[in-house]
């Protein structure tokens, strides 16, 4: 298949896009610059240059390509109407990424003990709000003749398969640590975060592609850890004696700014991916979040 992904050169992305090559698929990426561009194409990822406001250089590759996948942006509703317009009515498959912290709690690193799978009503809170709402209307595509899906990842870690090779969150944690010579978290630290693997995410958006329904919506996690557990992980992993220090929310907004502390690093999300495990046969099968911490590279970052 030709496929048109944006975000070639991104973690998530590029990751996909690399698995697709070597499954056979030609695969023409979106990148901003000419540096992303080599680092693609030395991939074998045909480059295109561009934004995610560049809504007529979408609509061409969407309307050349036998499928999509945005990986670029899950907020940038712009430029996924552009792309999905540009496939109404041809039956063609569009992949949205999105992100399970649309059931987020602020919690001050509290834990909280609310489960979601896709199945369970949630309001979001005003920060995801808009997410939400783009979500909704893309799937909304499925009546307009294009074969909607989402795949919504929970807190993603292990090595990159593509150009980029970090995750966020826990490259977040060990710079934190290598900063201040202990490992922090916001709060108590014992808000959960449900996890899964990059390569066991690939794996779900390839089996996306291949077989999910119109109008369909996957959480991706595969186990769950408090941020508490993560940080001692770090601590153990970097040589330290696995203790760990709570930060006020000034110290984590300084850290990492103010939404992604407490949206993020500071949140709850728990998530059951129970619909892929059913409909697709998906079994992720990759090393937990605190082996691969345990095994220091590729998380030394």
């Amino acid at each position: 298949m030709k496929i048109f992904c944006t975000g070639a050169s991104g973690y998530i992305g590029g990751s996909v896009a690399a698995a697709l090559m070597a499954s056979g698929h030609h695969v023409r990426g979106l990148v901003r610059s000419a540096e992303s561009a080599e680092k693609v194409r030395a991939l074998g990822i045909e480059p295109v240059i561009g934004t995610l406001d560049d809504a007529a250089i979408l609509a061409q590759e969407a309307k050349a390509a036998d499928a999509v996948i945005n990986a670029g942006s899950a907020d940038h509703r712009g430029a996924a109407i552009a792309l999905l317009d540009a496939l109404a009515g041809s039956g063609k498959a569009f992949i949205h990424t999105s992100g399970s912290s649309i059931v987020g709690t602020r919690s001050a690193g509290q834990r909280v003990d609310d489960v979601f799978d896709e199945t369970t009503p949630f309001t979001p809170s005003p920060a995801r709000a808009a997410r939400v709402a783009l979500d909704k209307e893309i799937l909304s595509y499925a009546s307009k003749g294009v074969r909607t899906a989402i795949v919504c990842p929970s807190l993603i870690y292990g090595q990159g398969l593509g150009a980029k090779a970090d995750s966020v969150q826990v490259p977040w944690l060990i710079r934190t640590a290598r900063k201040h010579g202990v490992a922090k978290h916001y709060g108590p630290g014992e808000n959960v975060w449900s996890n899964i693997h990059i390569d066991d995410l690939v794996d779900l958006y390839l089996r996306v592609l291949d077989a999910a329904p119109a109008g369909a919506f996957y959480f991706a996690e595969n186990g769950e850890n408090s941020m508490r557990e993560a940080c001692a992980a770090i601590s153990r992993m970097l040589g330290f004696d696995g203790t760990t220090k709570a930060m006020s929310l000034e110290e984590a907004a300084a850290e990492w700014g103010d939404g992604p502390a407490q949206d993020t690093m500071g949140s709850n999300s728990r998530v059951r991916a129970a619909r892929a495990r059913k409909e697709l046969g998906w079994a992720p099968h990759a090393r937990s979040l605190l082996d691969e911490i345990a095994q220091g590279s590729p998380l030394r970052s």
